[in-house]
């Protein structure tokens, strides 16, 4: 069994208004990762996963094969796990 990871993302580019927040939903639910999306109200899309460090590490493979998604930028840090995490959420902007 691979490491348990959390990572936190802020995703920049063209990635609001084309439904990146639910790609990101599907692919977490494929990849079984916990944590969340939500955009910003900069334009960028934050993210928060956890799960396996294989599959975290797959996670934005989904983003780059769609036409009208556009990532410019991808900054990440690595964060604390949430043990008793169970779902993976798209929340409201802030």
């Amino acid at each position: 069994m691979s490491e348990k990871i959390r990572r936190h993302y802020v995703v920049k580019g063209r990635v609001q208004g084309v439904g990146f927040r639910y790609k990101a939903y599907y692919a977490a639910q494929a990849y079984r990762l916990t944590g969340y999306v939500r955009n910003m109200y900069s334009g960028d899309v934050e993210i928060e996963v956890q799960g396996n460090r294989e599959a975290v590490d797959k996670f934005f493979e989904f983003a780059y094969r769609d036409r009208y998604i556009q990532i410019d930028d991808i900054k990440s840090t690595n964060m604390p796990i949430i043990e008793d995490e169970r779902s993976f959420k798209v929340k409201d902007s802030y």
